[in-house]
């Protein structure tokens, strides 16, 4: 018998079906060892020796791994194809000899990209040694990420209040949202104008155009005024217009390749809204049940015998014409250094296995997944740009006028890329009508508009993963826990799926520009990155990489920790001067206090993180926030009036972060905005009423008749009843829960605190209410059971489908998955139950016997 190790259950239930008895198949629940959170896990004396301990939750499953190795001939380590999977494989092979657990027939190492028959039998036929120089690239990169946060982290914690950790990847990270950041306060607006007319072809067709030439002279974007638009405008209206040229320009546009890991991730934060983490969350489930290729790649091309496959399907489905199938195959390149990081592209394992409806993530995803592989191998888009030239009878004036027309669509039957930002005036997808020059056109209608310079766009995590890849820093399969940890830190925070630095993050980021520099420069990170793909590639030591990183960096932690908090404070001070006390060109000395007019201003440190303050203090005690850099968020904003009272309702920033405030005087009405509520200007009003109108009264509780309310206190959003409470999970849910809900909540809390805080074994947490059966009138519910989330009526059980959101599960599907479950009858295992409970029983009367052979044996031996 040979013993099969992969990471998930998942992975071991379908090999286990490709594979004969001779196979025992067992996973291994990912990473079994890892460098303990203390100090000394690496050991830069010893040459950077590394102290692996086994993660607490996996040895049960070692012990079985262990068991099953004795009675194995030999070992087949079948972990994920890349440097974390051949890690995976050494750190099993380790273990296994330092439990001399080894089977006489050693262990070997196969690998597989998608998970079928075919690809998993044939891997078996090719076993391999581990790769060395991928297993030391994993070693590099994990020693460093130790050495950085074990280091520099303690530097942050007793010189930086309130930090909390740094990252080779994720301070860089960090730096780009915060440079973001900066550039958005620094930019200031710039008026412009621009004309824009609908004119009237001789056919009576309509069609935009703008002013492009003005007294003979070529406009450009801040040429207008005021005054020179609205003067503009009125010439247009009363001059007619001949077309002077018409210009058609053939334009080809080709699909775009296979994803890869982070084009995946920006695609599906593009079309689908959904975070990296989740996107990888989702794609493992697909590649663990057989649907798509491996998730974590570099690679652009496809094999051989699937490009073949998407040929055959597009020839069959869509037709074999030029047009719509090349006569050659595509060819895409990889940016990947070394082959061991760029497998196949993303790609469906049968094309013959459309996309479905989309019910699920998994089928979004999926279907995502299967177009853009399938649009790679179909024809160029042809399209034609017009542009018409039409000027008054002076030639004093001309308007310009651009349209496009897809001439033969080829792949964007299928496939159209998302984009990361709307363009501002993208005329080019406008139709116009026929026209030919020397052709009459009247204005309709014309108008001068006023427009303002827009600042960069916050990253989004799509922008955000791009950006990360185009500089070089860090790894696809990274980015996803990258950004998580940023948001754990609190260090940014996301609305409308962008990224805002938070102050934390503000103040991290300028603490490592002012005294880690180098270690923050993305070409530093890149580079760094650089050498770790060589020695995965072989050609470099990953030890000599430690030796010359661990020899500069040492040295500037030891240097920076021997400063005073209070020099580091100043420093910061020092080197945040631009931002938080810019020159407002008035002549008056920008670190004034503005409300003593003596004491000057600048940074200080607390219990509480920085902030801003006068050197008069006590007898002045005017603060700010240290994140509103050079006051520019010092004042309230304006959303408007209280529709009820007619006060003014205000967003406003205090010391502990950002509030809503209703009306003035000593006493006025305040609510805190919590962090997954968006406020930005007049148009989220609605929610600064809520808030402010908080506590909310559900209504009287049907047993007591004492009313249930709905806030959000100090440890986040929770419902109260006669000094009982139940907690919510989220902002929306203070507002949105309804009496049955919060009944069962309120229930469920009580429950627990009787079983001493614990959840009452048998009594799940509600993750949706859905609403009442049509048939039943029971409530169906999603709950959080032991073994997953799953839908009941209070009569039948039915879990929640594999990849679906459980939130996202509608009545209708609850009921259609429900009457399945019910259809089909008591579950067999339940049948087999009280045989299972049995046995230990049976295990116990043979204890006695095995203890007394065992000192037996070791004299034996």
């Amino acid at each position: 018998m040979q013993l099969v190790i992969v990471e998930s259950p998942a992975k071991a239930k379908t090999i286990n079906k490709y594979l004969g008895s001779s196979y025992e198949v067992l996973a291994s629940f990912g990473h079994v060892r890892d460098l303990p959170a203390r100090d000394g896990s690496v050991d830069p004396a010893q040459d950077f020796a590394m102290a692996w301990e086994v993660s607490a939750d996996r040895s049960k499953q070692l012990a079985a791994i262990r068991e099953a190795a004795k009675r194995a001939d030999s070992v087949i380590l079948a972990t994920d194809p890349d440097r974390e999977g051949e890690a995976i494989s050494w750190h099993l092979l380790e273990w296994l000899k330092d439990k001399r657990a080894l089977p006489k027939g050693g262990a070997s190492r196969v690998t597989f990209n998608e998970i079928t028959k075919a690809a998993v039998t044939k891997a078996m036929q090719a076993p391999r040694d581990l790769d060395q120089p991928l297993i030391d690239a994993y070693l590099a990169r994990r020693a460093l990420d130790y050495l950085v946060g074990f280091t520099l982290s303690p530097v942050l914690w007793r010189k930086l209040p309130g930090a909390k950790s740094a990252g080779r990847v994720q301070s860089v990270a960090l730096r780009l949202v915060v440079e973001r950041e900066r550039e958005i306060e620094a930019h200031k607006a710039r008026e412009y104008w621009r004309v824009e007319a609908e004119m009237i072809a001789p056919n009576g067709a309509t069609f935009k155009a703008r002013l492009a030439v003005l007294d003979g002279k070529k406009l450009a974007q801040f040429d207008l005024d005021n005054a020179a638009a609205n003067a503009a405008r009125e010439a247009i209206e009363k001059n007619g217009f001949t077309v002077r040229t018409v210009e058609t320009k053939p334009v080809s546009r080709n699909p775009a390749p296979p994803f890869t890991t982070s084009t995946l991730q920006q695609e599906a934060s593009r079309r689908l809204g959904f975070s990296a983490s989740h996107t990888m969350r989702v794609a493992q489930n697909l590649y663990e049940d057989g649907h798509i290729t491996y998730m974590r790649t570099d690679g652009v091309q496809i094999a051989g015998e699937a490009m073949a496959a998407v040929r055959d399907m597009i020839a069959r489905d869509y037709g074999s014409k030029p047009d719509v199938l090349p006569e050659k195959p595509r060819f895409y390149a990889t940016k990947a250094k070394n082959a061991q990081e760029a497998h196949e592209a993303i790609r469906p394992t049968d094309f013959s296995r459309r996309p479905g409806r989309a019910d699920t993530d998994a089928d979004r995803l999926y279907a995502l997944i299967w177009n853009r592989t399938v649009a790679s191998q179909m024809a160029s888009a042809r399209l034609e740009r017009t542009t018409i030239d039409l000027f008054d009878d002076d030639g004093r004036h001309g308007l310009k006028a651009t349209g496009q027309v897809v001439i033969t669509p080829g792949f964007l039957v299928l496939y159209t890329e998302g984009r990361d930002e709307p363009a501002e005036d993208d005329e080019d997808g406008a139709r116009l009508p026929r026209l030919a020059g020397g052709d009459r056109c009247a204005s309709k209608t014309v108008e001068a508009i006023q427009s303002f310079t827009e600042p960069p766009a916050r990253f989004s995590e799509a922008t955000l993963v791009k950006k990360l890849e185009e500089l070089g820093i860090g790894r696809p399969s990274t980015y996803a826990s990258t950004l998580q940890t940023l948001r754990d830190r609190a260090y940014v925070r996301v609305e409308k799926n962008r990224f805002f630095a938070e102050e934390k993050g503000r103040l991290v980021t300028a603490f490592l520009e002012r005294f880690f520099t180098r270690y923050v420069e993305y070409d530093f990170t890149a580079g760094l990155e650089n050498q770790l793909d060589d020695v995965s590639a072989g050609d470099a030591s990953y030890l000599e990489l430690l030796r010359a990183f661990w020899a500069d960096f040492q040295p500037k932690t030891a240097e920076i920790m021997e400063q005073r908090p209070s020099d580091v404070t100043a420093a910061l001070d020092e080197y945040l001067a631009p931002f938080l006390f810019p020159d407002k060109g008035d002549g008056v000395d920008p670190r004034v206090c503005p409300k003593c007019g003596a004491g000057r201003l600048s940074l200080k440190t607390g219990r509480f993180g920085a902030f801003v303050a006068c050197s008069n203090y006590p007898e002045c005690k005017y603060t700010r926030p240290f994140a509103s850099e050079g006051g520019a968020n010092d004042g309230p904003q304006e959303l408007g009036n209280d529709p009820v009272t007619g006060e003014a309702i205000s967003v406003r920033t205090g010391r502990f972060g950002r509030f809503v405030q209703r009306g003035e005087g000593e006493k006025p009405a305040r609510a805190s905005i919590p962090k997954d509520v968006s406020i930005t200007g007049p148009e989220d009003i609605e929610w600064a009423i809520k808030l402010l109108n908080l506590p909310r009264t559900i209504g009287p509780h049907p047993e007591t008749g004492e009313p249930i309310t709905a806030s959000i206190g100090r440890y986040g959003p929770y419902l109260a009843h006669n000094g009982a409470y139940g907690r919510l999970s989220n902002t929306a849910e203070v507002f949105e829960t309804g009496m049955n809900a919060a009944v069962v909540k309120l229930a469920e809390a009580a429950a627990a605190k009787a079983n001493g805080g614990r959840p009452q074994r048998g009594v799940a947490t509600a993750l949706a209410e859905l609403g009442a059966h049509p048939e039943s009138g029971a409530a169906v519910r999603v709950l959080a059971g032991r073994y997953g989330p799953y839908i009941t009526d209070g009569t039948t059980n039915a879990n929640v489908p594999k990849g679906a959101e459980p939130t996202a599960v509608t009545l209708d599907e609850a009921i259609a998955l429900l009457a399945a479950r019910a259809a089909a009858g008591p579950s067999k295992k339940g049948k087999k139950a009280p045989a299972k409970k049995a046995a230990p029983k049976k295990a116990a009367a043979k204890k006695p016997a095995a203890k007394k052979k065992a000192p037996a044996k070791k004299k034996a031996e």
